[in-house]
């Protein structure tokens, strides 16, 4: 666990660098675009409007239709917003270190960091979105005030899986350049098995056990709890939050051992 705090405290003793390179990297990103960081906002809507068209209307054809109490619509952005910041966070985390090779080589940075930076970067997004989830919830009054301190819970749980998921595959991307296809493979495989079109409680046993496995529909049924779903107080079972973080702490060990072996090389590879 020595290395993994070793890690964490790169993090912390860094956190100004990190806030200040994080809204640099989100200014700049849309800094030749006309809407600018609206796009941060649109681009989330565009893709639920596509998915609401396909899945809702198409698929079910029923533009009323419920799940597990709450409009298909609602459902779609509980679950749609919180993959995106996963998949975009696994990705840019994933590409970090990588992207950043010039100012790795020319300043004194701990690498590590430049991971955070895109997380906190993709975080920040996800507050923005997460601000229109917000307000459909307290209109239709779908959960009690202090479920939305769940939200909170969901960014400290998601931060931690996703920089462990970072840090291994950061190091691998570099070392072995196949690694980011199969990445991209792997996350497109998991966007169907994890509960964003459809509910844990109304899937088939098996798909249910399968999902059970899955990090991260863990995470989007926390997301969940905290906006929309107001039937129970906490996510899940005992053994779902022991599951996600053994796993969890088994990631930043792995990711910890491998960046902290390699880091030193990286350069080298590039």
């Amino acid at each position: 666990m020595k290395i993994v705090t070793e890690i964490f405290k790169e993090q912390f003793n860094n956190l100004p660098k990190i806030f200040k390179l994080a809204i640099y990297n989100m200014k700049s990103q849309y800094a030749n675009h006309y809407l600018g960081v609206f796009w941060n906002i649109l681009q989330p809507i565009l893709q639920v409007a596509v998915y609401y068209l396909v899945f809702g209307l198409g698929l079910r054809g029923d533009a009323s239709a419920q799940v597990v109490g709450i409009p298909f619509l609602v459902h779609l952005i509980s679950g749609l917003f919180p993959w995106l910041f996963i998949s975009q966070g696994i990705n840019t985390g994933a590409s970090a270190i990588q992207g950043n090779v010039g100012l790795l080589s020319k300043m004194k940075f701990p690498s590590s960091i430049f991971i955070s930076i895109a997380l906190t970067n993709n975080m920040i997004n996800l507050m923005i979105t997460s601000a229109i989830l917000f307000v459909i919830s307290v209109i239709n009054g779908y959960v009690p005030w202090w479920h939305y301190f769940w939200f909170i819970y969901f960014l400290v749980a998601s931060y931690a899986i996703i920089f462990g998921i970072s840090l291994i595959m950061s190091t691998l991307i570099i070392v072995i350049r196949d690694t980011k296809n199969l990445l991209q493979n792997v996350i497109r495989m998991l966007f169907f098995m994890t509960p964003i079109f459809w509910a844990m409680e109304e899937a088939h046993g098996i798909l249910q056990r399968l999902a059970s496995l899955n990090p991260f529909a863990y995470l989007v049924g926390v997301y969940r709890t905290a906006f929309v779903h107001g039937n129970v107080s906490v996510y899940g079972q005992w053994h779902d939050h022991l599951y996600f973080w053994l796993l969890t702490i088994i990631l930043l060990l792995i990711g910890s051992l491998v960046h902290s072996r390699f880091k030193r090389k990286l350069l080298d590879y590039l």
